[in-house]
């Protein structure tokens, strides 16, 4: 967890303001919030290009009940409900499109990495005690830009869960790594794509049941076979990469989640 200080205050404070002074503030071609990405125009649907799949990556989590976010740079349906769903999160207007105040909140929750503000890099890369991002079936890049993916979706489960602290297990894990603590051979997690997860304020259920609303596609939890002490999260039906289906796979029998379940 990680705290970019001068910069969420100022943006912070712009948010508190009226609405005509968050205009002033923030809505004039946009100054770059730190040192990652800046948007420079609004999105609505019909809109494509690079800024979609940016705020695509930030608003994965905001899927809705056994659906995902597309990252294909295209804003359509799925893309405005996913920021409708994130501006209700977070007290904006919520409208679907991606504007000034949307943007605001966003600089807000991420660092100069593109990572969210309550998870990091190297959080995400502990599966065997951290091996950078080689080793996967993968480039180095598309696992590290698949781990970022999975942290905005964390990100998203954390605020679902009332802004709780959520600790991440096991993340990446290199093939080494995967053998190592006998993970499934075509693991998500070899990909990026996957963290164990527990919580000191929430029960394995809950975040067994909120996740179904944040964008996994993978869930595994209390009665799955050695998952009695962590949930399993993962983005398999996105993986492309991989020998599986692109499909929903959700087992927690303990919780009432099943493979039919809603």
């Amino acid at each position: 967890m990680r705290v970019n200080t001068l910069k969420r205050a100022a943006v912070a404070f712009a948010l508190a303001l009226p609405g005509a002074a968050i205009a002033t503030l923030v809505a004039a071609p946009a100054a770059h919030a730190d040192g990652c990405y800046t948007w420079n125009r609004n999105l609505t649907q019909g809109r494509s290009g690079d800024d979609v799949r940016q705020l695509q990556i930030r608003v994965a989590g905001w899927a809705g009940n056994r659906d995902i976010v597309e990252n294909d740079g295209r804003y359509g349906p799925k893309t405005a409900a996913a920021v409708k769903r994130f501006q209700q999160a977070y007290g904006l207007r919520a409208d679907g499109i991606a504007g000034p105040q949307t943007y605001a909140k966003l600089y807000q929750l991420q660092d100069n990495d593109c990572t969210p503000a309550h998870f990091s890099y190297n959080e995400l890369d502990n599966g065997c005690g951290g091996s950078g991002w080689s080793g996967g079936p993968v480039s180095a890049a598309q696992t590290k830009q698949n781990a970022l993916r999975t942290m905005w979706k964390l990100e998203a489960l954390r605020k679902s869960l009332g802004d709780k602290p959520l600790n991440v297990s096991s993340g990446f894990r290199s093939r080494a790594c995967n053998n190592q603590v006998g993970g499934a051979s075509d693991s998500q997690h070899l990909y990026g794509n996957a963290a164990d997860v527990t919580s000191r304020t929430s029960s394995l259920c809950q975040v067994a049941r909120s996740a179904r609303n944040n964008g996994f596609s993978g869930i595994y939890g209390p009665g799955y076979p050695d998952h009695d002490d962590h949930v399993h999260v993962d983005s398999r039906r996105e993986n492309n990469s991989d020998r599986s289906s692109n499909t929903t796979s959700w087992s927690a029998p303990d919780c009432g989640i099943g493979a039919g379940s809603d």
